[in-house]
């Protein structure tokens, strides 16, 4: 997709109030210059979520949560990042620029026929399950009433070879649409046929409650497969999806938890006995992308699976998904069944009740991780510690840094006697607290002020008109501050917030959010001067550090007419400055 230009992002978030974005779904009382609340993204009892209308950006104290109000309508309405920009853009009256390419206009008219050819297709299932007697016997026998026959839009493709076709194919133009849309198959010969038949159809919804695709499962079990998914279309990549996301999103408020199933029919029964939080992988292992999404959804992820060899696989799978995405405060679960239960099958004989009583004893991903890789093992031999050490330390390096992945270091170090012992029982400094790029050594100080000055009030750099010459100087931080000069004087009007945006992703965030999230002593007459004194001696340093570069270079070769003079004009300053 195109990319969005940075300079519009900007202006958006100019435009965008966050007080406004936020309030709308949070309560905030103003407390002096800001607002505050309960944050929305952990439990808490104290109001330690900060709104600034000032800074256009918001940040807990308590769990770390921040960002613009993109990434609060991400987290918070649970949306794409393109979807969070439109959402934006509408309220601002404003065009989302796709691309420069003039392609991208007929590539957004293309989509909407597809999604048209795709709604008309749900709706012709629909109609057709009201008219068979077989289909609607088989859900009445799932105990599927009627509302979640609506809520999931479930209906039924007539057996035959063209019911789809005749009935939409009116033409060569709606042919080709119904095609690349994944709804037609085709034989040696290029005979054209309905992809599914006799099939309950299930469709499957965006994040923005769209069809993009089906799932169609046969009656009974036959040669053919239990289920029969859509192809891979321009709309539709099952490694990125999740059946009944979209159901879930409109049956809660907040999301505590997801429950991933294995089939559609799981689903739907869970949701039948009130189980509102039960999603599906689309006829695949768990990948990373379904990893990112249940946990931008919930915090809490159970994966329920059979108990048989083939169900502990695929627990296994799910775990080297999840695992790079264990940031502190999310918990992975697994959940395996009884031999020849399934969720749908476990939450008709033993109700909802039981089912959460299963899921309260679920296995935690710490104590899955351990008893895989040590199920085959004997840790009562030094081979056999050693061996679990080679298969653990490289999964565990893909933690993200904090909390969870220390103490499943310091677990491994137990197991094994191996590595970490000096660590285990000192505390560890958290990640964020000492981010390389802005923490004062002896003369770091400088730099962390005149950054803490800009993302107080990033306008304040225009009054150095440009000028500010200490590039080169090696200091930490100096490429950090002089970018985010940069930044300012092509942008003037830029926010806090929108200063931030651009370092998305990259690993000066963190610690660039705890700075901006502080509130600076002082007023605008005080930051300038304190701005204007930081640049004038970083100028001094970066005289002082050529000063000694040059002569290092004279005792090791000597210096050559342009060195010589260089370094006259460069005492020449240094004595200027003593006077």
């Amino acid at each position: 997709m195109a990319r969005i230009p940075d300079a519009f992002i900007d202006d958006l978030l100019a435009r965008s109030d966050i007080v406004e974005v936020v309030g709308s779904r949070v309560p905030l009382k103003r407390q002096g210059k800001e607002y505050a609340a309960r944050c929305p993204f952990h439990d808490e009892r104290s109001a330690s979520f900060t709104v600034s209308p000032t800074k256009q950006f918001y940040h807990c104290f308590g769990c770390g949560a921040h960002g613009t109000a993109i990434s609060f309508l991400m987290n918070y309405d649970r949306l794409e990042f393109l979807d969070a920009v439109d959402e934006l853009a509408k309220r601002a009256g404003m065009e989302v620029p796709r691309s420069e390419n003039p392609r991208s206009a007929q590539q957004q008219d293309d989509s909407r026929e597809l999604y048209s050819a795709l709604d008309a297709a749900t709706k012709f299932f629909q109609k057709n399950l009201e008219g068979s007697e077989k289909a609607r016997s088989y859900l009445d026998g799932r105990g599927v009433d009627e509302e979640n026959r609506a809520r999931f839009q479930i209906g039924y493709a007539p057996d035959g070879y063209s019911g789809l076709r005749d009935a939409l194919g009116k033409d060569e133009r709606r042919m080709k649409l119904l095609d690349r849309a994944g709804l037609f198959s085709k034989n040696d010969r290029g005979h054209v046929y309905d992809k599914f038949r006799d099939r309950v159809m299930f469709p499957i919804f965006d994040r923005r409650g769209r069809v993009i695709a089906f799932g169609g499962r046969v009656f009974e079990k036959d040669d053919g497969p239990k289920y029969l998914n859509s192809p891979e279309t321009a709309l539709f990549h099952k490694g990125r999806e999740l059946y009944g996301l979209w159901q879930v999103r409109q049956a809660n408020q907040k999301i505590e938890r997801l429950i991933v199933v294995e089939g559609y029919m799981d689903v739907v029964s869970l949701f039948q006995f009130g189980v509102t939080q039960a999603v599906a992988t689309l006829g695949t292992a768990t990948t990373p992308d379904h990893a990112e999404l249940l946990f931008r959804n919930a915090p809490d992820v159970f994966f329920c699976f059979d108990g048989d060899a083939a169900g502990r696989r695929a627990g296994w799978k799910a775990l080297e998904s999840v695992l790079p995405r264990m940031k502190d405060g999310r918990q992975a679960f697994f959940l395996f069944l009884p031999d020849g239960e399934d969720p749908d099958s476990i939450v008709r004989k033993e109700g909802a009740e039981a089912f959460d009583e299963r899921l309260k004893q679920a296995t935690p991903l710490s104590q899955f991780f351990f008893d895989e890789l040590t199920r085959e093992i004997n840790l009562g031999t030094l081979d056999g510690k050693a061996r679990l050490a080679e298969r653990a330390k490289p999964m565990l390096a893909q933690i993200p840094d904090g909390a969870f992945g220390d103490l499943m270091k310091q677990q491994l170090a137990q197991l094994t006697g191996l590595g970490g012992n000096a660590q285990a029982g000192r505390p560890q400094m958290p990640q964020h607290a000492a981010p390389r790029t802005i923490q004062p050594a002896a003369k770091r100080s400088l730099v962390r002020g005149a950054i803490a000055v800009l993302l107080q009030q990033p306008s304040l750099a225009l009054t150095l008109g440009g000028k500010h010459h200490f590039q080169g100087l090696r200091l930490p931080g100096v490429e950090l501050l002089l970018e985010l000069l940069g930044l300012v004087e092509q942008r003037p009007d830029i926010s806090t917030g929108a200063l931030l945006e651009h370092f998305d992703g990259r690993e000066e965030q963190a610690s660039l959010h705890t700075l901006a999230a502080q509130t600076l002593a002082g007023d605008e007459a005080m930051w300038t001067v304190e701005l204007h004194d930081a640049v004038g001696q970083l100028e001094k340093q970066l005289l002082f550090q050529r000063i000694d570069d040059l002569n290092g270079k004279q005792r090791q070769q000597g210096l050559d007419d342009t060195d010589k003079y260089e370094m006259r004009e460069l005492l020449k300053a240094r004595a200027n400055l003593r006077l």
